[in-house]
């Protein structure tokens, strides 16, 4: 509803233009405050009201919610950027006023407009009822309004931020994940859109269709938002994606082809930290100069208004602000320039200078843009008045006032603006979009079988795409092999042993489903604690394991179209790279070739093609052979890695294998003997079950439909088993056990935890546990920070003597084993393994059981990873 205030005309005008002055810090947008703007040329724009909830509190902007509904959104369009030119509302013959509307695009041409709009709310419907957003035409000439899609399909699920491709085709973002689903179905579970990764909405991922609705496919597989997609002039797609995996909580820009070949991150992974005072801002709404650079509002994560401060981009030469591209590396930056140039505040407290919540620029040569800008006003609570931020930010009784957003020509030449609608108390312009000349992208045709690069169709029979890293030695641009990659790949020179990357793991993120999806309920919810003692990670699949070579080099089939990451491994299957916290996907009968590896701590983003080249030359010649390596093997021609050489002659070799497995192919038996092999197999396990999704896929790797290889491991079912194992004797819980719990302060023993419902093993290998002494009673200590028991008032307690009541506290003991991984458990894993020294431990778990324990912490220790599998009287609520 539209809150009621009480106004006071300003006793301060500021002028919001005026030559070679700065823009004014306040101002209330009066009309003798500018000068209007004349533009012979439509334009479009949002309307709506300022949003208050019940209480009368501004409704805040979480730019991670596209899909916000705010009643009262129209589409307006004007014959002319004037404040004489008749305005048109085009949009309320189907919204009646109360639906909203977003994410305005003229096509090239200037005759239609392409946008988002969701119908009003439905009395009384459940939200899962309520209209969708979906993407909707308006033809100028013709005054045509009209869906996209049938309605149908339109209102199946969300869709947004539209834009026109040279070929008519719509880029646009949705709920829909065509191919996700069918990637489920492939697996036998329920199609279904995926929940974000903070679990709080259907994830918005990139989408393309024909003019006419037709033939939508998928092209992003991110797990989270993938937002604003624009058309730059080389034809790419550049868009705002929503990092959240893991640690990951940002939003940067990446770029596709529009077929969803080719994706990477562009810009701005360390770049966060470049809002004002250095507060965190993202990087939102793009669009494109004339000069090649970006325009893009960098706002924060949630605000009361979503503004934001405009900032200029060099992402052609930069991909961070002050971090060049490898050909650019002489620069120094900074990649960013603000917009405006007055004092714009991204750190939550009243910007002087106003907040801007859109640009469009006009790219016509005068260096003009249109923005939806509102200036800074403070409030008094007491009476509702508003008055100019000037002279008053200091003023501790005044509070942040709501947002007067109106549309104005922001000139960057000589930093003036004026006003092209003059704004309106209670009200909101955004999304402005003009019918300017502009040039028609170039076109990138789909790849095909017959394009250069080409598709390979085995490859898309086979529903997979290929994997081919160089060498994970190559740590951007740097030779990270202790002895350096020559060496280490000459099995003369070094042996398998010590070779520190031995097998790379391949990682799928598992969709979680809505709580209707997961037992047809919408009254019910999946519990937080099926997830484990961290939510970190979700839910993982395993896809399989691939063998390292000796040069680092990598070439595997991965499957097609699935959010996928790698984990680096030593001889022993445990992780010793850093987690993998963005997605990668490989369309089908494509390859994806990497350098190598990143450092993201040190500030070298992932998957930029433009990174620097190989430092491994690879095979010398043509028809050569590696160094000391078996002339009855692998020749390989010149350049190429001892991956490619191999996959090249044994095609077979590219299949992933749900077991780690070595044989020395490389050695010359002349020169030495060959390394021993050896092999971490499932079917060794003498638990119950194991945790392979068909048993053929032991034998023969495949992903596709009906064998869908995928290891899933579930605590109870796969973990929990390994305490109560035969072992002769020395079981696990033959010790660790309740009754021997002051001596072990561990209990292996069945039995659930009440808070939880969970396996209370798994709360005391995962979770900080408390100290109990030799009777089994809690040891308890003096509080050092508050030695003393105090009353109400902060006064100490005192006995019956008049002394002091000790504050007594449990003494805790940390977990056993570490979600950060098989490492990071430290000797409560390697205790297990040959050469511990552990008179008790050493050898107890056998080299199977003890990979699939590594495997399992590297992950992330959840109790499930599949949904489906989820105990629905324990953790669905």
């Amino acid at each position: 509803m539209l809150k009621k205030k009480k106004f006071v005309i300003l006793l301060k005008v500021c002028a919001l233009i005026y030559a070679s002055n700065l823009l004014s810090a306040c101002g209330g947008g009066s009309e003798s405050a500018s000068v209007p703007i004349v533009l012979d040329a439509p334009i479009a724009y949002v309307k709506r009201p300022v949003q208050f909830d019940n209480n009368g509190d501004l409704v805040p902007i979480d730019i991670t919610n596209p899909i916000e509904f705010h009643p009262g959104g129209d589409l307006y369009i004007r014959d002319r950027a004037a404040s004489s030119s008749e305005e048109r509302n085009v949009t309320s013959r189907f919204t009646g006023g109360m639906g909203d509307v977003k994410d305005v695009t003229f096509n090239d041409d200037g005759t239609k407009i392409v946008f988002a709009m969701r119908g009003p709310d439905i009395p009384n419907a459940d939200p899962e009822d309520q209209p969708k957003w979906d993407i909707w035409e308006y033809e100028i000439a013709t005054d045509t309004l009209s869906r996209v899609m049938p309605e149908s399909v339109a209102q199946e699920h969300q869709d947004v931020s539209p834009s026109y491709l040279p070929t008519g085709q719509i880029i646009f973002t949705s709920t829909r994940q065509q191919g996700n689903k069918g990637i489920l179905g492939n697996e036998g579970k329920s199609e279904f859109p995926g929940l974000t990764e903070n679990f709080q909405q259907q994830a918005l991922v990139l989408h393309r269709m024909n003019a006419n609705g037709s033939s939508i496919i998928q092209l992003s597989y991110n797990q989270s938002h993938d937002l604003d997609p624009i058309v730059l002039s080389n034809g790419r797609i550049l868009f705002s994606r929503w990092d959240n995996a893991g640690s990951n909580n940002a939003i940067n820009l990446y770029s596709v082809n529009p077929d969803g070949t080719d994706l990477h991150l562009v810009y701005g992974a360390h770049s966060h930290d470049t809002g004002t005072n250095n507060s965190v801002i993202q990087f939102l709404q793009t669009a494109e100069l004339s000069n090649g650079r970006i325009v893009s509002l960098l706002a924060p994560l949630n605000s009361q208004s979503g503004g934001g401060l405009l900032a200029t981009i060099d992402i052609n030469d930069y991909i961070d602000n002050t971090s060049p591209t490898f050909v650019n590396g002489g620069l120094t930056g900074p990649a960013q320039s603000n917009l405006v140039n007055n004092t714009i505040l991204t750190d939550g407290s009243p910007s002087p200078g106003g907040l801007y919540s859109s640009a469009y620029p006009l790219n016509d040569g005068t260096n003009r843009f249109f923005v939806s800008w509102t200036p800074c006003r403070l409030e008094n609570p007491s009476d509702g008045t508003i008055v100019a931020c000037v002279d008053n930010l200091n003023n501790p009784n005044l509070v942040e006032a709501p947002p007067l957003f109106g549309l104005y020509i922001y000139d960057a030449s000589d930093n003036t603006q004026a006003f092209v609608i003059k704004p309106q108390e209670g009200i909101m312009y955004t999304d402005i979009a003009a019918a300017t000349p502009k040039s028609i992208p170039n076109y990138i045709p789909d790849r095909t079988t017959s394009t250069i690069p080409a598709l390979d169709q085995a490859l898309i029979d086979d529903e997979v795409g290929i994997l081919n890293i160089r060498s994970v030695y190559d740590v951007d641009g740097i030779d990270a092999a202790p002895v350096g990659i020559d060496v280490v790949s000459d099995p003369g020179l070094t042996t398998a042993d010590q070779r520190p990357a031995r097998f790379l793991r391949i990682i799928k993120a598992v969709s979680i489903p809505d709580d209707e999806a997961i037992d047809g309920n919408r009254n019910t919810s999946l519990n937080n604690d099926a997830f484990g003692v961290s939510r970190a990670q979700g839910m993982r699949e395993i896809i399989g394991y691939a063998p390292i070579e000796p040069d680092g080099s990598v070439k595997v089939k991965v499957p097609a179209n699935v959010p996928l990451a790698i984990s680096i491994l030593d001889k022993t299957g445990k992780r010793i790279s850093a987690r993998h916290q963005n997605w990668i996907q490989v369309p089908k009968g494509d390859t994806l070739n990497c350098v190598g590896c990143h450092d993201h701590a040190s500030g070298s983003p992932h998957g930029r093609p433009d990174g620097p080249p190989s430092i491994y030359t690879g095979g010398t010649s043509n028809g050569g052979y590696f160094p000391n390596t078996d002339p009855a093997g692998f020749w390989h021609d010149l350049g190429e890695t001892m991956a490619e050489a191999r996959t090249r002659l044994d095609p077979a070799a590219l299949d992933l294998s749900v077991d780690i497995k070595f044989d020395d192919i490389w050695t010359d038996p002349a020169v030495r003997a060959p390394d021993a092999s050896f092999s971490y197999l499932y079917s060794d396990l003498t638990t119950p079950s194991i945790p392979v999704s068909y048993p053929e896929c032991q034998n023969q790797w495949s992903t596709k439909f009906p064998i869908v290889c995928r290891t899933v491991i579930n605590y109870e079912t796969h973990i929990h088993p390994l305490w109560s194992a035969a072992r002769g004797g020395n079981e696990c819980i033959s010790c660790h056990n309740a009754a021997n719990i002051a001596n072990t302060q561990l209990d292996l023993t069945d039995g659930l935890n009440p808070a939880t419902s969970r396996e209370k093993a798994y709360e005391e290998l995962l979770d900080e546990d408390i100290l109990l002494d030799n009777t089994g009673q809690p040891v308890l200590i003096q509080d050092p920070d508050e030695p003393f028991l105090l009353d109400n008032n902060g006064n100490q307690v005192l006995d019956i003597n008049g002394n002091p009541i000790p504050n007594l506290i449990n003494v805790t003991i940390g977990p056993v084993f570490s979600t950060n991984g098989a490492l990071a458990s430290g000797t409560a894993f390697s205790m297990f393994e040959p050469g511990s020294g552990n008179a008790i431990h050493e050898g107890l778990l056998t080299p199977a059981e003890l990979k699939l324990l590594a495997e399992w912490l590297d992950i992330g220790a959840q109790y499930y990873n599949d949904p489906f599998d989820v105990d629905p009287l324990r953790f669905i609520n």
